[in-house]
């Protein structure tokens, strides 16, 4: 029984983990249809972050990446979700973009289309140039 209380315990404060981003961080949605409606009515690209607070390149890239000085002047020009992959209510949105390996993220359209993905960690550089290449694709 104290068993099944601390795993019910942990399980909770999993979404609560997973929100806490660094100070810089862009303002991160934890609605996948919230992101799309804010992406379709603002007419930006949106970024879905498949992640999970167990897995370290997830982190790196929460702590490290998205609140880099290269990223930071992109943040406007995209709305931003962040989706851990442990909680149900995402599911639907993982299973739908073929999410199989984290951080795995969806790049799409003003209107959802998929204009393409990143699975797997990578520089404040190089993940500023991809930002790039998809707001050239967006248009």
């Amino acid at each position: 029984m104290k068993r099944l209380l601390l795993l019910l315990l942990a399980a909770l404060a999993l979404p609560a983990l997973a929100a806490d981003f660094p100070k810089g961080s862009p303002k991160f949605l934890t609605s996948y249809d919230a992101a799309l409606a804010a992406g379709k009515a603002d007419n930006k690209p949106v970024i879905v972050v498949f992640s999970a607070v167990w897995c370290p390149p997830c982190q790196v890239m929460k702590k490290s990446v998205y609140p880099s000085k290269e990223v930071t002047p992109l943040h406007d020009q995209f709305v931003w979700a962040y989706l851990d992959t442990d909680v149900e209510a995402n599911a639907a949105a993982a299973q739908k973009h073929g999410v199989s390996g984290i951080p795995h993220i969806e790049f799409l359209s003003p209107g959802g289309k998929s204009l393409g993905n990143q699975v797997g960690s990578s520089s404040p550089a190089e993940f500023a140039g991809t930002l790039q290449k998809m707001l050239a694709k967006s248009k």
